[in-house]
């Protein structure tokens, strides 16, 4: 019995790794995001090996609902307003940024309505659903079962924001810092609404589409 929890733990911890590292080996490129559909299929199996499913980790169909969808809206637009106009003005009186000089967002500025269409469905695709449902349910509530301890919550809500954070880092700094920041909030959410996942998903495709329809239109 003991073999096979360490087994399972090592797997889990395996499966966190890919979910972190996979998407950027770029070894499947011929269509945008498809790396998706493998870290998909291994939490699948990850779950599986546990005996649960996706609705162990709280992404039920059932749990949707019109509430969730404008907190998630109203949360995007202030986490937006707040990183924008307090956090990074506040940070940059005492670190200067390198600006990233990113492909997607230059893509963005330059191509047409078509290319920002398309993004923006990836953002909600891969963003409001695949992040949420790898990093905000399947990684944290994997964590708060590998991890002993009455602050085994704490930390693994420390550790899945961390990891979401640098996940980001092609982006560039500031962008990893701002995916760890929002990424808390993400998670708070997920916590404050009883594990309803529905928020996250909302608020996180939300904020993408500010930030895609901001840089497509050139005002960042």
């Amino acid at each position: 019995m003991q073999t096979n929890t360490l087994t399972t733990t090592f797997f889990t911890l395996f499966t966190i790794i890919f979910i972190a590292v996979f998407p950027h080996l770029g070894l499947i490129t011929f269509f945008p995001m498809i790396y998706t559909v493998p870290v998909i299929l291994l939490v699948w199996l990850n779950l599986k090996i546990n005996k649960e499913s996706f609705s162990d980790i709280n992404f039920r169909f059932k749990d949707i609902n019109f509430k969730s969808f404008i907190i998630g809206i109203l949360t995007a637009i202030l986490i937006y307003l707040f990183m924008r106009h307090i956090f990074f003005p506040f940070l940059e009186l005492f670190i200067t940024f390198k600006e990233a000089d990113v492909d997607l967002y230059n893509d963005l500025r330059e191509k047409g309505t078509t290319y920002y269409l398309i993004i923006l469905v990836l953002g909600w695709i891969v963003g409001g659903f695949y992040e949420s449902i790898v990093f905000h349910a399947f990684t944290f509530s994997q964590l708060e079962k590998i991890i002993d301890g009455k602050y085994k919550t704490v930390i693994s809500f420390m550790i899945t924001s961390l990891i979401f954070g640098v996940y980001h880092y092609q982006l560039g700094t500031a962008d990893m810092i701002n995916a760890f920041v929002i990424g808390i909030i993400y998670l708070g959410m997920f916590l404050f609404y009883k594990r309803n996942l529905w928020n996250t998903i909302f608020c996180h495709g939300a904020y993408n589409t500010i930030a895609i329809t901001l840089l497509h239109l050139g005002y960042i």
